[in-house]
């Protein structure tokens, strides 16, 4: 179990080795781990260098964080997540989202592939997430709360903020990028959806499905921190056109489309940091 003194001890870390912490982290999904290169003035801390923290064993998430500017905007990254389907709880894939938070990270940019399911998308179509489906529980949040991150019960009406989607959008028209809006379901992997588990959530009204992202937006908002979601649609889900869907198809569609996104997250940094 989580205690507020082993988050306590992770912030200090790293704010030890970074100093002054960026207003915004961003955690890098499948296929956008380069975008980390682009950073200037960097300084990296490796998860195993973190107390009490677990490490990335997912392909392509290399697992340490990245602190340096993007065009002059500071900016956190997470190069790699943790998900629940590599063995950990769901309260140790949030771990670093809570250490973050205490270590002084407000806003907090969620990125990841995803299976299409709206028909209307297309293979590399970048999407805002508006809402999620999370059917599976326990919530990352189960178990003893900690009062000094957040209350016991706390509101989701707003997970994904208004005001950072507004943001998002005017960087995505002005950088020329089209970002569409759509509501991101979370199943656990590590297996694809099944077609049937895809017409499924298509009924509730998901337009995307991926393993990742629900976990970490919840225990952010727990925090009080402000979340942005961005997915890729790096393949169409099981079902939607009767292809078969490899993982080399989700990371190279992520790697083609990594200089536009990298061009659209350093966008919408330079929105937040002209925001505050």
């Amino acid at each position: 179990m989580t205690t507020i003194e082993q988050l306590r001890e992770s912030a200090q870390v790293i704010c030890d080795t970074f100093g002054e912490i960026p207003q915004t982290a961003m955690v890098l999904g499948s296929g956008f781990g380069e975008f980390a290169k682009i950073l200037t003035d960097t300084k990296v801390l490796p998860y195993a260098d973190i107390p009490h923290m677990c490490i990335s064993t997912a392909p392509d998430h290399v697992g340490r964080l990245v602190c340096g500017k993007v065009n002059g905007v500071p900016v956190l990254l997470m190069q790699g997540r943790l998900h629940h389907y590599e063995g950990y709880s769901f309260a140790q894939t949030v771990y670093p989202v809570q250490a973050l938070s205490l270590a002084g990270v407000k806003n907090l940019i969620l990125t990841n592939a995803a299976g299409g399911i709206n028909t209307d998308y297309a293979v590399g179509d970048f999407s805002l997430i508006t809402d999620h489906i999370k059917l599976c529980d326990p919530s990352p949040m189960h178990g003893a709360n900690i009062p000094e991150l957040g209350p016991r019960f706390f509101d989701m009406t707003n997970a994904y903020d208004k005001t950072l989607r507004t943001l998002a959008l005017q960087a995505a028209q002005e950088t020329g990028i089209a970002l569409k809006e759509g509501v991101y379901a979370y199943m656990s992997g590590p297996q694809f959806e099944t077609p049937a588990e895809i017409r499924a959530l298509n009924v509730l009204g998901a337009d995307l499905v991926g393993m990742s992202t629900v976990a970490e937006t919840i225990a952010a908002n727990h925090c009080g921190m402000k979340v942005l979601g961005i997915s890729c649609v790096t393949n169409m889900a099981a079902g939607v056109t009767g292809a078969p869907i490899t993982s080399e198809e989700v990371n190279e569609t992520g790697a083609k489309m990594l200089s536009q996104f990298s061009t659209l997250a350093a966008a919408i940094l330079a929105k937040i940091a002209q925001n505050r």
